[in-house]
Order: structure tokens, then C-alpha cells, then sequence
């Protein structure tokens, strides 16, 4: 049987105060471990579908250059705007 305690940020907070020093730190430092995690999963997935969308238009992301770069990634953002067109 799985139980699910829903608290809020406060009440978290609350409980993580009352820990060991020791403790807290190690819950702190898995949270940050998960988070990092979660960031570098995410950017690995953007850069792979900012790839696709190079490829689809017939560039090379991994050859473009910092500016070249730029342009393009503010050209996807503008691109279903009216200013863009």
C-alpha cells in the first residue's frame, strides 16, 4: 500500500528545519542532485530538437557560429509573428 502526503512549501520547509543538521544537508543536496539532473535532460533534449530544426531548413547547428547561432534561435522565436513578416 502507497501512501501520498500532499504538504505545502511552508509545511516542508517547516519539517526540514526540525531535521539534523546532517540530514538537511543531505536533503539538500539530493534535491540539487535532481535538479541538475532534470536541467541536463532538458537541455540535451532541446539541442536535439533545435538540431532537427536546423536540419529541417538545411543547416548544420554543430557548424554554425555564436551569432549565426543567435540569429536563428531569434528567428524560430519571431517567426509566427507579424513583425516577422
Amino acid at each position: 500500500m502507497s501512501l501520498t502526503l500532499t504538504l505545502t512549501k511552508e509545511q516542508a520547509l517547516d519539517l526540514l528545519y526540525q531535521m539534523p543538521p546532517e540530514e538537511k544537508m543531505a536533503v539538500l543536496v539530493e534535491m540539487a542532485t535532481q535538479a541538475r539532473e532534470g536541467h541536463e535532460a532538458r537541455r540535451r533534449h532541446l539541442h536535439s530538437k533545435v538540431r532537427q530544426l536546423c536540419a529541417k531548413r538545411g543547416l548544420d547547428w554543430d557548424a554554425m557560429g555564436e551569432q549565426e547561432r543567435e540569429d536563428f534561435i531569434d528567428a524560430i522565436v519571431h517567426e509566427d509573428r507579424a513583425c516577422s513578416q
